[in-house]
């Protein structure tokens, strides 16, 4: 009997390790390609972003623009293999899972990566370009808008990230919700304590600016909102 735990445990191990090796190596190959597409990237996002503002982006290091293309490289890299990514952990943890529970899973992960797609669009068409708008705004006969294009692009690149990762938040409260692990009651309950927890999270993963804050936690509660909604309807 402890052999063939012991067999049963090694197997897991095996089947997790080649589950990594297959990501990382996904990840690996797209670097390159993604590195020659970051320029048009990143020209994409300054010509959303800045609009019809009268402002150009400067660099202030040789290797500036260098290494924000490998950034930018990287975050696409993962963005496009994402969906790889979640296959191959869907295929992992699979055989342990019930019919029901396979089929919730699997909703799950659609609904995920299609609200992180979502969450980065929204923010790359609409919230930045609210942001470009309010700095410029600032602008006066003795002070002139001048931006670096590495605060701008990682900007620009983090809050895409953040607000992908926040529009998952319907999904959490949805799922914990219809699966048994808390009630709607309790959440319901507690929708003070998790607004003030959003404009915590929001006020940690944006800029240190009242705006920027705002901006991420009322989209980010409305989600909420919408999940919990969801969830009663279920019920």
């Amino acid at each position: 009997m402890a052999e063939d735990k012991d067999e049963s445990l090694i197997q897991h191990l095996e089947a997790l390790r080649g589950m990594l090796i297959r990501c990382f190596a996904a990840i690996g190959l797209g670097l390159v390609p993604m590195f020659f597409a970051a320029p048009y990237c990143i020209d994409g996002l300054i010509k959303v972003m800045i609009g019809e503002e009268n402002i150009a982006l400067n660099y202030f290091a040789p290797m500036e623009v260098f290494v924000l293309q490998i950034k930018t490289a990287v975050v696409l890299d993962l963005l496009v293999c994402f969906p790889y990514i979640a296959r191959q952990v869907w295929k992992f943890v699979l055989p342990a899972l019930y019919d029901n529970e396979r089929r919730f899973v699997r909703s799950v992960v659609l609904s995920s990566t299609l609200l992180f797609v979502v969450g980065a669009l929204f923010c790359v068409f609409f919230i930045l370009p609210l942001i470009i708008k309010f700095g410029v705004s600032f602008a006066s006969a003795d002070m002139q808008a001048m931006f670096g294009v590495t605060n701008v692009i990682g900007l620009a690149l983090w809050l895409a990230v953040v607000f992908g990762v926040m529009f998952q938040f319907p999904l959490v409260t949805y799922s914990l919700i219809r699966s048994g692990i808390v009630s709607y009651g309790a959440v319901k309950a507690k929708r003070p304590y998790i607004l003030v927890g959003i404009l915590i999270v929001a006020a940690l993963l944006t800029p240190p600016d009242v705006v920027s804050q705002i901006m991420l936690a009322t989209p980010t509660y409305l989600l909420f909102e919408a999940g919990l909604w969801a969830a009663r309807n279920k019920s």
